[in-house]
């Protein structure tokens, strides 16, 4: 589904169709290892499933430019033995399809190494044309930010609760709205575990985001296929 001119949903990825960029965000890898650690049990395939969800966007869009939109990884204070495993398997396959540019999120405060032993790119933003890709976690004052008309973050890691009698689904979602002028594009996390803030309901945590303007944003729920929900206020 196409949420501006050029630019498609594709799974819980932005796909730019000329010239063919692909933008993720959000994948905190590593993170299956920190909940463990913490003491929470489940299977480990998270890194697994979305490997392949991975696999299967690239099949289907064929990239030439690949954009890691921020928090690649999971832990805050170190690389963890997994976090090196996983991030260098899955940057190594990336390069293999593309070219691949890694963009700092707040979670990638020690990524240097990583970047550098795959020799990816990483950088504070990504512009092309009137187009700014920023992680989001803070508000950016670069020139390029300033002429930008389109904006796209991730960080918040959006959601929407749908209830259906007594049954409460949360759902990860893209949402559409505006900055400051600017037409303003919010991802979903990539990682299958990171099931994401409820906007109506939740502390928002981007500051490109206000809980009162955040209801006039237009919201595309993936679940099976992408379904557009019209404006956040509908769905309060």
């Amino acid at each position: 589904m196409e949420i501006f001119k050029g630019a498609k949903i594709v799974g819980v990825s932005l796909f730019l169709d000329n010239p063919r960029i692909l933008i993720i965000s959000d994948l905190h890898l590593g993170q299956e290892e920190s909940m463990r650690d913490a003491g929470f049990l489940f299977p480990q395939n998270q890194f697994k499933e979305l490997f392949q969800n991975i696999k299967q966007i690239i099949k289907q869009t064929s990239p030439k430019t690949i954009v890691i939109n921020g928090d690649l990884k999971h832990e805050f204070r170190k690389i963890s033995r997994e976090e090196w495993k996983q991030i260098s398997e899955l940057l190594l396959f990336l390069k293999s399809k593309a070219e691949v540019i890694l963009i700092k999120g707040n979670h990638d405060k020690i990524l240097e190494p990583l970047a550098k032993s795959t020799k990816v790119q990483l950088i504070e933003h990504f512009i092309y044309k009137d187009i700014y890709v920023c992680h989001g976690d803070k508000i950016p004052k670069d020139t390029d930010f300033k002429k930008a008309k389109c904006v796209i973050i991730g960080h918040e890691h959006p959601a929407i609760a749908l209830k259906d009698g007594v049954r409460v689904e949360k759902y990860k979602c893209f949402l559409k709205g505006t900055y400051e002028r600017k037409t303003l594009i919010v991802l979903p996390a990539f990682n299958p575990l990171t099931e994401g803030t409820d906007i109506l309901k939740e502390k928002l945590l981007s500051p490109f985001l206000d809980s009162k303007k955040i209801r006039n944003f237009e919201v595309y729920i993936y679940e099976d296929k992408v379904y557009y929900f019209g404006k956040a206020r509908n769905l309060e």
